[in-house]
């Protein structure tokens, strides 16, 4: 009998660790494990907000595929469509080349996208937080308005170029706003001519509180922290419309400024709505196995994947890393009993509970439900994080290292073009060349 072939479908959270658990229990004579992904490299999301405020180098938290998974074949792309009858995946390379690939066993792990709402202009003028483009794109476009804000002499349109609007307040939304201020008075105090500039930095939400989904204490300490740096929370409150020049909240105040940062939640990748599989919330319809309805060779996993929470009856697993991680595993151990004719695991799983990283020496956490808050649990989180990654370890505690003893490096690179990184996109680990036209004419309206 010949080999199987078991493609893997995203090399996030749930794909890396899938294709990881594959080559660990699997025989290269036995499965040949394939991992369809549009870049090269795992991606360590929690970690991008300190990209973005030019703390860690993004090299840090990219761990290369090839590098860490030999025994996986890496094929670079992105999967456009899905024939489950007759096992072939149909996807792009970089250079728009279509290909194909056949394959025994189907690991479903495209992860998610930025979760957009029918707000004018928020897709337009927003810009989310999911890849590695959208965090330079971010660092360079902060650069930009403080260093304008020093040219400028027109006092309005200093405000606005010194306003910085952040909508969603949950892990990701919480830790720019926790993240922006000290990184904005960096690259003000470079500038004479902002002196006595105010910086504003806004973190609005629909929920009553910071951190709705978590503990009450640990949103309030989250709550502290941010208000003694003078971030502006604005809860039940969301945007209206968003123009150029501003944004309009949905109390009907106009806030001027060029900044919108969108960090409302995600939803799964637009790959899902288009397979033509059962769906759950958006997610794929999977059994506790992973196992996808009338199709015993297809399993899928992570935020794309509606896995039922036995924690709550009729519920779905959030959309975590911390899921997917174990989803990942989970699916990998599944496709060998399928392959090896034993039975399959039923996901399990218990709350480690939370880190939420609040810049400087402050973080919130909840490891195994005991709350902290303050340095102790800056220590907690930046251990919790060295002990999750894969790979590159050293390289993320050197620059935390460097990043107390040495000023920051802050410049503009130039490199990602507001066009490139659209809010709406299947791919935000990569950038949109195709937009790069057009957002010169943005960039210079910003």
């Amino acid at each position: 009998m010949g080999r199987n072939r078991v493609v893997i479908v995203g090399g996030g959270f749930a794909g890396y660790h899938a294709a990881e658990r594959l080559a660990e229990e699997t025989r290269r004579e036995e499965v040949e494990i394939v991992l369809v992904n549009p870049t090269d490299y795992f991606l360590y999301l929690p970690l991008l907000p300190e990209v973005a405020a030019g703390i860690l180098d993004p090299r840090a938290i990219t761990v290369s595929l090839p590098g860490t998974l030999p025994r996986v074949r890496l094929v670079l792309g992105e999967v456009t469509s899905v024939d489950p009858d007759h096992q072939e995946i149909v996807y792009t390379d970089p250079e728009d080349t279509p290909g194909r690939l056949s394959f025994d066993q189907l690991i479903l792990a495209a992860g998610s996208v930025n979760k957009l709402l029918p707000i004018p202009g928020v897709a337009t003028h927003g810009h989310g937080f999911r890849g590695i483009p959208e965090a330079l794109y971010f660092r360079d476009h902060v650069t930009r308005q403080i260093e304008l804000a020093a040219t400028t002499t027109d006092q309005a349109e200093r405000d606005a170029r010194c306003t910085f609007v952040v909508v969603g307040a949950g892990y990701t939304g919480t830790e720019i706003a926790a993240q922006g201020p000290d990184f904005t008075r960096m690259l003000a105090n470079r500038h004479p001519e902002l002196a006595n500039q105010s910086i504003r930095w806004k973190l609005l939400d629909v929920a009553p509180r910071l951190l709705p989904g978590l503990d009450q204490r640990l949103s309030r300490a989250a709550t502290d922290v941010l208000r003694a740096r003078g971030v502006e929370l604005l809860t039940e409150t969301s945007i209206e419309e968003a123009g150029t020049n501003g944004v309009t909240l949905d109390n009907g105040q106009y806030v001027p400024t060029h900044s919108l940062i969108w960090c409302v939640g995600v939803r799964p990748d637009p790959l899902v709505e288009s397979l033509g599989l059962e769906t759950r919330e958006g997610r794929i319809a999977v059994d506790e196995t992973l196992n996808v309805p009338g199709y015993p060779r297809i399993f899928a996993c992570g935020d794309a994947a509606g896995v039922p929470d036995r924690g709550n009856p009729g519920g779905l697993t959030a959309m975590t890393a911390q899921h997917a991680t174990r989803q990942g595993k989970l699916a990998a151990s599944n496709v060998v009993a399928s392959l090896r004719d034993g039975t399959p695991k039923g996901y399990r799983h218990r709350d480690l509970g939370f880190v939420v990283d609040l810049g400087a020496h402050q973080a919130a956490a909840n490891p195994l439900h005991i709350p902290m808050s303050g340095f102790p649990a800056k220590v907690v989180t930046r251990g919790y994080h060295l002990m999750a990654m894969p790979a590159n370890r050293l390289r993320v505690a050197v620059d935390w290292a460097l990043e107390a003893a040495a000023e920051r490096q802050c410049v503009q690179l130039g490199m990602v073009r507001s066009g490139t990184v659209p809010l709406d996109t299947s791919s935000p680990e990569v950038p949109d060349l195709r937009g790069e036209e057009s957002s010169a004419t943005t960039s210079s309206q910003s």
